[in-house]
């Protein structure tokens, strides 16, 4: 798909801007080390990190991914609320249960994704991930059915991270 280039570019990039969320400095002595350890990095991963190299970086691909991560947040903001509310509560209404959904993700990174957006959510667990399907312990079991269980937790993060993963 990409080319060798494009691939060991994006690689670089992505392995530096880690570096810098990592270290947290602007120091010179750091930035030039950050760049040669993101360097080296793509020069031996680069083949295996990506498939479309700096097509990734497709304006539509960015701004989906700010906006998966924003609602993310925003999950897991209400998600902790919710947990919170019923720990509280004084006759603690939870409804625990072992659910079965399928997601719409084809790609294993992209069920990856899902999996732990499920579970850093407060209230849910992922407990296995079989092809399309998923076990997901819920403190709430709202819904039993396949479908309407697979809308309401993994739909709501497939939105997003469809556009910016496959």
């Amino acid at each position: 798909m990409g080319s060798r280039l494009s691939k060991f570019l994006y690689t670089a990039l992505v392995m530096f801007l880690l570096w810098l969320l990592l270290t947290s400095s602007f120091n010179v002595q750091e930035l030039v080390a950050g760049a040669i350890i993101a360097i080296l990095v793509a020069a031996f991963t680069h083949e295996r990190f990506t498939k479309k190299g700096l097509a990734n970086l497709h304006p539509k691909r960015v701004v989906c991914m700010f906006i998966y991560f924003f609602y993310f947040f925003w999950q897991m903001i209400k998600a902790n609320i919710d947990v919170a509310w019923r720990v509280i509560h004084p006759k603690m209404p939870i409804n625990p249960g072992i659910v079965h959904v399928k997601t719409k993700m084809k790609s294993d990174f992209g069920k990856l994704m899902v999996a732990n957006s499920i579970t850093l959510t407060p209230g849910t667990l992922t407990l296995e991930v079989l092809g399309d399907d998923m076990l997901i312990h819920w403190i709430d079991v709202k819904a039993t059915d396949v479908e309407t269980a697979s809308k309401m937790i993994p739909g709501v993060f497939e939105k997003c991270l469809k556009e910016f993963l496959e």
